[in-house]
């Protein structure tokens, strides 16, 4: 047999697994006294130079664009749906969401929701949002929002925001005048239509925010390359990129958190792994300039984080690692038409390539990679 051969089987020997999804092979035993450094006739079937420079240990995922805090608005009265707005449409402050027989549910921002009518005496965080909202929009100059009070005054700023959308002017707002969401809303779909009967609790609308955000799950055990605040890349549609960070991980944060944006009723609650045999945690990533992005909501996208990165190290792909039979790894360095083993010490994976040190390793050498 061939000394070609005998190396080839030599590789096939032994496959072991290493960190980053590389591998590493058995070299055959071929002494010639030296130890560390053996000499071999037989030339590898390909070679990669070693290089010098930054090695991350990031990983690449698979995730999804979408919008921020998804969830359910549910219906705040009973009635018949006669208008309701279109998916895709952008919802702001003081907004039309939908018509319930004739009568107009608005958006107004706040993060308690909508859970009972207001009128003069009542006290309460709803008050404040409401206060606070009335005075954005104009109609509550002189209120007190941090007092929390529904006051003469501030049945006096309704009156005149019912005037303006030429409403009964009665001072008081009922469950099904308005819903409560922490800012401007998205519809992304309809789940009733014109005609339906609305019904307190009911969902009416799934919406969002309209901040881009993208999602993606990974296995538990390689959760800890994904801290919050950690900076990502984000490979978009198209192949163009954008940078952004991680907003939360397992669901903890703000940008991926469900609840109800309104009316009397609960929202939708969050996802769990269901029947994945492996633990997933869920990852939220938000855009450094969301502005920028304008894929469509769902697309298909590849994240990349960052992990840990040594500067200016030597490196060489995975798969030119030798074990070698006395311990530890080597790799063959190919000069002059010949091969030679060298032992080398290993540090941090990355993207399929290995941080090596060893006196005998430069930078530019070529090393074996063998064709298994």
């Amino acid at each position: 047999m061939s000394k070609r051969a005998n190396w080839l089987l030599g590789s096939l020997a032994a496959v072991l697994a290493v960190s980053g999804g590389g591998y590493a092979v058995m070299a055959q035993p071929q002494r010639d006294g030296g130890g560390q450094e053996r000499r071999t006739a037989g030339l590898p079937p390909a070679t990669a130079p070693v290089q010098r420079g930054d090695l991350s240990s990031g990983l690449q995922v698979e995730g999804t664009l979408g919008y921020a805090q998804e969830r359910k608005l549910n219906a705040g009265g009973p009635g018949v749906l006669t208008w309701i707005a279109g998916e895709g449409a952008a919802v702001e402050r003081d907004g039309k969401l939908y018509e319930v027989n004739g009568r107009v549910v608005r958006l107004m921002y706040g993060s308690t929701p909508m859970y009972r009518p207001l009128k003069a005496g009542d006290k309460g965080e709803d008050v404040k949002q409401l206060k606070r909202n009335l005075q954005a929009l104009g109609y509550g100059n002189g209120l007190d929002p941090e007092d929390g009070v529904f006051t003469a005054g501030t049945a006096t700023a309704v009156k005149r925001w019912q005037k303006a959308h030429k409403a009964a002017e009665t001072g008081e707002v009922g469950k099904e005048d308005i819903a409560f969401a922490s800012g401007p809303q998205r519809v992304r779909k309809n789940d009733a239509v014109v005609g339906d009967e609305a019904a307190p609790g009911k969902p009416v609308l799934t919406v969002t925010g309209t901040e881009r955000i993208v999602r993606f799950r990974m296995d538990a055990a390689k959760a800890g390359a994904a801290k919050a605040g950690g900076q990502v890349t984000v490979r978009l549609p198209g192949g163009a990129g954008a940078t952004g960070k991680i907003d939360s991980v397992g669901g903890a944060g703000g940008a991926d958190g469900q609840g109800d944006a309104g009316g009397a009723g609960g929202g939708s609650g969050g996802g769990g792994a269901g029947g994945d045999k492996k633990a997933k945690v869920e990852v939220a990533v938000t855009f450094d300039k969301p502005a920028e992005i304008n894929a469509p909501d769902q697309s298909p996208v590849t994240v990349g984080l960052t992990g840990e990165t040594r500067k200016g190290v030597l490196s060489v792909p995975v798969n030119a690692l030798l074990a070698l039979a006395g311990g530890g790894f080597g790799v063959q360095v190919v000069e002059d038409g010949r091969a030679r083993e060298v032992k080398v010490e290993l540090g941090m994976f990355g993207n399929g390539r290995v941080e090596v040190t060893g006196d005998a390793l430069k930078e530019g050498m070529q090393v074996g990679i063998p064709k298994l």
